[in-house]
């Protein structure tokens, strides 16, 4: 039985390039034309985890073309200082995905749809406003970076939070060190010894600090004096007016303070589109659905069928 067939590949972005993994589906042909799916990877994240490993293998072993790619400035993709996110470059990545699977032969390029975790669910959205080549769109476990830095990120201080990241930036643009933050306390266990009790945070430290998930790329970092960028970055900006394409919303039932829950809620009324759904996975968290079988089993069994009706 033929398998599914990962390809690396890097494309022009700005002023550097993007490394991506290509998933090919089994018994790949390119004499064919195939619908192909973007998917993007969460804060802090890399290909090589939930949106690579996880949802753009199933979609290749599907039938479908899967490009997961690394955000500029983070993992194999280019770009420097490292580790900004800047949401309107996360969104712009998105397009340059597209733009690249545009270029394949084998690709149809009416028949592009594009998938996203966490913050890449946000992403997803956002680039699916203002670019329409995306044809139908998938959130999973969804969140808005830009409420969650004005909200949790900043310990629900925004302005001081502002006025901080502003005053490390003129330091570092006059020879300081930069300042990069990690968003996660090293395990599990010192978190809770420090006082952490959200779920959000504790299995995000599982996922990404263990075995389970981690890899080098993986860094849960953010450059602390750029984050400001997000602080006015709506990612559900227009959606009443300009989503329109098919949108599919997947979110777990046990919220937490990264707030998918109710983000996914947000944009699933909010949403212009004509053909909306939303799924909520019972008795599942935000990370469930970043690789645990059940409920990412759960979650396919929604995103397949609607994929391959709208594309």
């Amino acid at each position: 039985m033929s398998k599914v067939n990962v390809q690396h590949v890097n494309y022009q972005n700005l002023g550097w390039e993007s490394a991506a993994d290509l998933y090919l589906p089994p018994g790949f042909d390119d004499t064919k034309k195939y619908p192909a799916i973007v998917s993007t990877h969460p804060i802090g994240s890399c290909k090589e985890q939930t949106s690579g490993n996880i949802y753009a293998k199933a979609l290749a072993e599907a039938g479908f073309v899967a490009l997961a790619f690394d955000a500029s400035f983070q993992g194999d993709s280019g770009g420097s200082p490292r580790f900004i996110e800047d949401p309107s470059i996360r969104t712009s990545d998105i397009r340059f995905a597209i733009d690249y699977l545009v270029t394949l032969p084998y690709v149809d390029q009416d028949r592009i749809g594009a998938i996203g975790v966490c913050g890449g669910g946000g992403y997803t959205i956002h680039a699916a406003i203002t670019d329409h080549r995306i044809k139908a769109l998938a959130s999973i476990t969804g969140v808005n970076f830009g409420r969650l830095i004005r909200e949790g990120f900043s310990e629900f201080d925004p302005v001081s939070a502002l006025q901080a990241m502003g005053k490390q930036r003129t330091a570092e643009a006059q020879g300081a060190e930069r300042h990069v933050i990690d968003y996660l306390p090293a395990s599990v266990e010192e978190g809770r010894a420090s006082g952490i009790t959200d779920r959000d945070v504790l299995e995000a430290t599982d996922y990404y600090k263990t075995a389970r998930g981690q890899q080098p790329n993986g860094a849960t970092s953010g450059l602390f004096s750029f984050n400001s960028a997000a602080m006015g970055w709506d990612a559900f900006l227009n959606a009443e007016s300009l989503l329109t394409q098919p949108l599919l919303v997947v979110t777990g039932d046990k919220p937490g303070a990264f707030g998918a829950y109710r983000d996914s809620w947000e944009i699933y009324g909010r949403a212009a589109s004509k053909d909306k759904q939303i799924f909520v996975t019972e008795g599942y968290s935000h990370y469930d659905l970043y690789d645990k079988s059940e409920p990412v089993a759960l979650a396919m069994t929604e995103i397949l069928p609607f994929f391959e009706q709208h594309l």
